[in-house]
């Protein structure tokens, strides 16, 4: 883990206000939720482009039309060590996606329809609800195809007293314009940079283009919030997180990504190389079957290295127990 001192660059010391409020005060907060709503009915919310009219209830590749789905929502105590902390990061699992990867491990969610339709004013109330469980964030996963919703929705949690850090996890599958209107809004960014080749993000993603929308949309996160920032216990406060799955047979292109997480970005950027892959979604013996197995350990250590080659040395690492308080 990193050491934290007083002068630590990478700590925020004192009180920490989360960044949409102070939009919130100007009633921009409130302007761009209306405008983000209004988007709908010409989709561009994704790279997608699709064009459909969602407030009309149409929908295409995410099948999400005007209001959001969430699968689940909960604290969650399998994320970073940064954003569970000992009361866990308050998770909202969305519906649906807008990619398909072959590989998802959350086929059942992302690719199959689950969960419930969450009007504004019901996702609002997931996020209160989170924040009085104790929450040390509110964690939104997969809202690339949803920023609308979020931002209507958050616009009723802060008038709720919603106070906590927003984070959003995402597949890095975004559009530049969804992230302007999110500028000011979130604290944490927490992409996850998968495939660099985009012949094989075609394959396994359904998304030829994945690999440069990805690297303009990291670059515009780190941008807006910088390398990431914890508070004096160790908390994610502000700054972008990047995820990347270590896949079998380099798939990955761990190599290329983490010179351009260095370089395009920071030294610092702080990096979760993750070993958890399994076969999983439409990935079996006879169907994309180079993927049909686990990642060894000499493939994690080799995208290790590779990393540290990099010049990056902000790795997430698991305690094996945060005290509770």
């Amino acid at each position: 883990m990193l050491t934290r001192v007083a002068d630590d660059p990478f700590v925020i010391s004192g009180a920490f206000e989360p960044a949409y409020l102070a939009l919130y005060r100007s009633g921009e907060l409130q302007r761009r939720a209306r405008l983000a709503v209004q988007s709908l009915a010409d989709c561009h919310v994704c790279p997608r482009n699709c064009g459909v009219d969602r407030v009309a209830g149409k929908t295409a590749v995410c099948k999400i039309g005007r209001y959001a789905r969430v699968a689940s929502y909960f604290h969650h105590f399998g994320e970073e060590d940064c954003l569970r902390g000992w009361n866990g990061s308050g998770t909202i699992f969305f519906g649906w996606c807008n990619l398909r990867c072959v590989f998802c491990q959350n086929y059942d969610i992302s690719q199959v329809e689950a969960g419930v339709v969450a009007r504004p004013e019901r996702l609002a109330q997931m996020m209160i609800e989170l924040q009085e469980g104790g929450c040390h964030n509110i964690n939104f996963v997969t809202p690339e195809h949803v920023v609308p919703q979020v931002l209507e929705g958050l616009v009723i949690a802060v008038e709720r007293g919603l106070r906590l850090p927003l984070v959003y996890n995402t597949s890095a599958y975004d559009s530049l314009d969804s992230l302007r209107l999110m500028d000011g809004v979130v604290d944490i960014y927490m992409p996850d940079f998968k495939l660099w080749d985009p012949e094989l993000a075609l394959r396994y993603l359904k998304a030829r283009d994945y690999p440069e929308v990805a690297r303009q949309v990291v670059k515009e996160m780190h941008r807006q919030v910088g390398v990431l920032k914890m508070d004096e216990e160790g908390l994610a406060k502000r700054g972008v997180l990047v995820r990347h799955l270590v896949m079998p047979g380099k798939v990955g292109g761990v190599e290329e990504i983490m010179r351009f997480l260095a370089q395009e970005l920071s030294p610092d950027t702080y990096v979760n190389i993750m070993e958890q892959y399994y076969p999983a979604g439409k990935v079996g013996p006879e169907k994309y079957g180079e993927l049909n197995r686990h990642i060894t350990g000499q493939e994690y250590q080799a995208a290790v290295r590779a990393a540290r080659a990099a010049g990056l040395w902000r790795f997430d690492e698991r305690r094996p127990r945060w005290p509770r308080r």
